[in-house]
């Protein structure tokens, strides 16, 4: 498949190829609706499709759109992956049963946003609700300075937030639990994403006795470069695996939160957590594929303005629309020599993972 030709314009066209891929591929197709709408009206879902074996004990997943718009990118490879007959084959010759989910947040991939219906990061989601939730206590302290009343903001709030915080990145991206209508909500209550990954998880892991999980990203480091951030407890055996199986030095470094070694700030509440909960029978080894595109100060200025237009939305049509198109311009560099660096990545990462649970 034309690489270029793997990446969708919309939500609705990219679940249509990622469909029409996965039954070309001789996948087993399974949907969960969404509730709500998309944009343009168009039915919502997480969609998966297992090529493999449903005993396989050696399971590869690959996920998109846990941060909605940041699915244009993740569909695209996996479409691409669909019609890799050379990575097929390799996965099957291997005993690798793999899984795509196609839209985590199915929502956030329509309506171009990075979080849920209900104002939540689904990586900020996983946690236990029937216990005190972490405190952010830095990033009550500029709230309100990181969403003015006016977009843009003033020479002033600007001054004011850089005096209040030089680690905005650290501080905002962290994720909170006390403003519902705030940057990087971590909820109050699992999400629909939350509950139904679980279930998928229960479903299409439970017989697995090792898994590896690929979880695609954007937004952070140099353009084009995706970082491999190891999606492991903080474990140093979990983070050596990870390495051994796909650090090829360089660029291609695995790094992880719990060391410093990562562009990503210390997270809390992430994703995949859920497998040692779900599937407590399997080894566990994952990275997120962490995509860059544009300075972090362009992306935290356009996930702000992004925010405050859902906080004001009789904002003129103008202005909407600009900043909406500047969303999805930090998350989704749309040339063709980005998209052509995208999938020789995560293609290197896919055949590594099967040689890493094939213990090869």
């Amino acid at each position: 498949m034309n690489i270029t030709n793997a990446f969708a314009p919309s939500y609705a066209s990219a679940r249509s190829q990622f469909l029409a891929a996965a039954s070309r591929a001789g996948a087993r197709i399974e949907s969960h609706a969404h509730p709500l709408r998309g944009r343009d009206g168009e039915d919502l879902a997480m969609d998966l499709a297992l090529v493999g074996s449903s005993d396989a004990q050696h399971l590869l997943i690959v996920s998109s759109a846990c941060h909605g718009a940041e699915g244009y990118c993740g569909s695209g490879v996996q479409v691409h992956a669909l019609h890799d007959g050379p990575w097929l084959e390799h996965a099957r010759d291997n005993g690798v049963a793999v899984l795509y989910i196609h839209a985590l947040n199915p929502f956030g991939f329509s309506h171009i946003r990075r979080v849920t219906h209900e104002n939540v990061d689904i990586n900020r989601n996983f946690q236990d609700f029937s216990g005190p939730l972490p405190l952010n206590e830095a990033y009550r302290e500029v709230h309100k300075l990181v969403l003015p009343e006016q977009w843009p903001p003033s020479v002033a709030n600007e001054a004011a937030l850089a005096a209040a915080t030089p680690k905005l990145q650290a501080v905002v991206t962290k994720g909170q639990h006390e403003f519902p209508c705030g940057l990087f909500f971590g909820g109050k209550e699992p999400t629909w994403s939350n509950l139904t990954l679980r279930q998928v998880l229960r479903d299409y892991g439970t017989r697995a006795q090792r898994i590896a999980w690929i979880d695609l990203h954007t937004g952070l480091g140099p353009s084009g470069v995706g970082e491999r951030i190891c999606a492991c407890a903080d474990d140093p055996v979990a983070l050596q695996r990870a390495r051994s199986w796909w650090d090829s030095g360089g660029a291609t470094k695995v790094t992880s939160i719990y060391d410093g070694s990562s562009t990503s700030a210390l997270l809390t509440g992430l994703m995949w957590n859920a497998i040692y909960q779900e599937c407590p029978q399997a080894e566990y080894t994952g990275i997120a594929l962490e995509y860059g595109t544009v300075p972090m100060e362009r992306l935290l200025l356009a996930l702000r303005a992004e925010q405050w237009l859902q906080l004001h939305p009789q904002t003129d049509a103008t202005l909407a629309r600009q900043i909406k198109q500047e969303f999805l311009a930090v998350f989704y560099t749309d040339t063709d020599a980005w998209k052509r660096q995208i999938i020789d990545q995560a293609r290197a990462a896919l055949f590594q993972a099967v040689q890493g649970l094939a213990g090869r």
